[in-house]
């Protein structure tokens, strides 16, 4: 019987190192190169990268990860998805092809989007898969069959900025898609090496460390910190750094989140950068397992007093399954919040136009 047991154990091991080490959308491995200049970031301990409170996230037991595994598998959700397939906001190509009007931006779900300011095009997370995991088997689809525009009908994209490193965030199939459309990638350091893996030549990418800045033709960049983790497989979390992003234009100032618990960042980013005309922030997949590293509802709503902004649209929720809570429990909990501390809010349709100088949309079309 032991040796039975012993074998099902080798034969597991064998199968997930082999899936690991050559199925592509794993991504790349830190080398020890980088690792080296990463030394000389603050944000970097020991070989891995940290949050300003190094004892986030906490570091669960074998036993513990089980446990939470078995829980987030197991647990019956009511209204955990849609009772039907959500239907979006079609895009024609020709409606965003050469655009050259005031900033606006269109949401793809969860956290992807795409603006367009002073001529550019630039998608933000862009995570056009139907399954936020390394493989379809591995998860549960989107909760919308279509999405507004697919990937081969987008003209050039300008530039893609990425938050960090997560499946939900950074998608390989979106990545390979994109490769022949995208001017240049920036990213927070570390994750260069997922895009390099996927056939992404090193001078269209730029690496950026927490408050470092760009100008991107005109547009500037800036890497701001989040309170969160990474890693692709079990044995390189924290390999690559997390971040948000400030986005800034000669007439517009926007932020966007990426994942983040709530911590005393949003306030130091306000008090850097703020006020911002409009920010995008983390609002889904929290869970009281994890506080630490994805906001709930009404701190999504306390962020944004903190960033002093003066519009905010809650994001990372109405795409995928990826916590316990019904899948309009965060928008429905972060209207109260935000009506109580005043703060304007939008709420548009997958696929809908948000116009910045019209920031005016609060329908409730998940009802």
């Amino acid at each position: 019987m032991l040796w039975i047991v012993l074998g099902i154990v080798l034969f597991v091991a064998i199968g997930y190192l082999s899936f690991v080490n050559f199925y592509p959308s794993f991504g790349g491995t830190i080398s020890k190169e980088l690792q080296l200049k990463y030394t000389s970031s603050p944000n970097f301990k020991n070989g891995k990268f940290v949050n300003t409170d190094h004892s986030i996230p906490k570091k669960l037991s074998f036993s513990e990860t089980l446990g939470l595994t078995k829980k987030f598998f197991f647990t019956k959700v009511p209204k955990g998805r849609p009772d039907a397939n959500i239907e979006v906001k079609k895009i024609d190509s020709a409606a965003i092809a050469d655009y050259q009007g005031p900033a606006r931006l269109i949401w793809f779900g969860h956290s992807a989007f795409l603006l367009q300011v002073e001529g550019k095009n630039i998608l933000i997370d862009p995570m056009f898969g139907d399954v936020a995991a390394p493989h379809d088997w591995l998860g549960t689809n989107r909760f919308n069959s279509q999405m507004p525009i697919d990937i081969a009908e987008l003209n050039k994209i300008d530039a893609v900025v990425i938050s960090h490193d997560h499946y939900d965030h950074l998608d390989y199939g979106s990545i390979k898609e994109l490769k022949t459309k995208v001017g240049h990638y920036f990213t927070p350091l570390g994750v260069r090496t997922h895009l390099e893996a996927w056939g992404v030549a090193k001078n269209r990418i730029t690496e950026l460390d927490w408050w470092q800045d760009i100008d991107f033709e005109g547009i500037k960049l800036v890497c701001t910190p989040a309170q969160h983790f990474s890693g692709r497989k079990f044995d390189n979390g924290q390999s690559t750094l997390w971040s948000s992003w400030v986005i800034q234009s000669k007439e517009e100032n926007i932020f966007f989140s990426g994942d983040s618990g709530y911590a005393p960042h949003f306030k130091k980013i306000g008090d850097s950068y703020g006020p911002f005309k409009f920010a995008m922030i983390e609002c889904g997949q929290y869970n009281d397992m994890w506080p630490d590293i994805h906001m709930f509802p009404e701190e999504t709503a306390q962020a944004a007093v903190d960033l002093r902004a003066k519009t905010m649209m809650p994001i990372h929720w109405g795409s995928f399954k990826l916590a316990l809570h019904s899948w309009t429990d965060p928008v429905e909990r972060v209207t109260k919040k935000a009506r109580e501390l005043e703060i304007p809010m939008v709420t548009p349709q997958i696929g809908e136009f948000i116009l910045l100088d019209d920031l005016n949309n609060n329908t409730t079309w998940w009802d």
